[in-house]
């Protein structure tokens, strides 16, 4: 009898060890993951209950992923672009209008998303995204020999960058300049599009960075739809995601074609 309470005792004290190790690995995985990746509830469905097959929770996990991965990769998406730039110190090819209006669209969506809380993981790439797209305007314009003007626009738009993102700024103004992001991105990629075809090749264009942003717009929409909800930003991606191919298509179809040795002389 004596033997058997011992037993049970042991057994008892096994369980109490194998529940507080499972804790103990818990916490800095919950961590981790939660909010990060997943809401607590998911957490709980997939590491508690085991329940993998979770179809709304695996829709989280998927768009959150993805969305933290854009964000990632927008640190360097723009790069290949800046450094071709310094490299044959011409700008050659990429149309300012163009790149401007991408700035526009850039900084509608960091207000709008900012003012409406939305996680940094359904937006956060336009921030980085917006500090290189802002760099290769200064650069067009310092080759073209207009580098006060370059750091005129960088002191303007920080300052009309700030003003947006006041409190005080209405949410109709936010919501309005939201709405300009289409149009916007529109007429800058037709813009470019018209001077790769005028030109008949693509110049100093970054093909890494274009099928970047081609990619990068695809995902967009799902995860906007995921996290958001918000029809605006879904349709906004679609667009982007439309523009971007025709620039991508644009380069495959001119990737053979070599920039004519006077028109590249000229413009250095």
């Amino acid at each position: 009898m004596a033997g058997q309470v011992e037993e049970g005792e042991g057994i008892g004290r096994r369980k109490r060890s194998v529940c507080k190790m499972a804790a103990e690995a818990e916490g800095p995985l919950k961590r981790l993951l939660v909010p990060f990746l997943l809401p607590e509830k998911c957490y709980d469905r997939f590491f508690v209950n085991l329940d993998l097959l979770d179809v709304p929770c695996l829709k989280i996990l998927i768009s959150k992923g993805l969305g933290l991965g854009i964000v990632a990769g927008s640190l360097l998406v723009k790069l290949p672009q800046v450094f071709k730039i310094l490299g044959v110190k011409s700008a050659e090819g990429l149309n300012l209008q163009a790149v401007l209006l991408e700035l526009v669209a850039l900084t509608g969506t960091i207000v709008y998303s900012v003012a409406n809380s939305f996680p940094f993981s359904s937006w956060g790439e336009a921030l980085f995204l917006m500090l290189q797209t802002i760099t290769i305007c200064f650069l067009i314009l310092h080759y073209r020999g207009h580098t006060m003007r370059g750091v005129a626009l960088l002191g303007f738009y920080v300052l009309i960058l700030l003003v947006l993102l006041s409190p005080l700024m209405p949410k109709a103004v936010v919501t309005l300049l939201q709405a300009t992001n289409m149009p916007a991105v529109i007429v800058g990629r037709l813009l470019q599009v018209i001077t790769n075809y005028r030109n008949g090749h693509t110049g100093h264009l970054s093909a890494v960075t274009i099928f970047l942003l081609f990619a990068g717009s695809l995902a967009r929409i799902f995860t906007s739809i995921q996290e958001t909800g918000d029809p605006l930003m879904a349709v906004t991606f679609i667009v982007s995601s439309i523009c971007n191919g025709l620039i991508a298509f644009q380069l495959l179809y001119y990737w053979n074609v070599k920039i004519p040795h006077k028109w590249e002389k000229k413009h250095q």
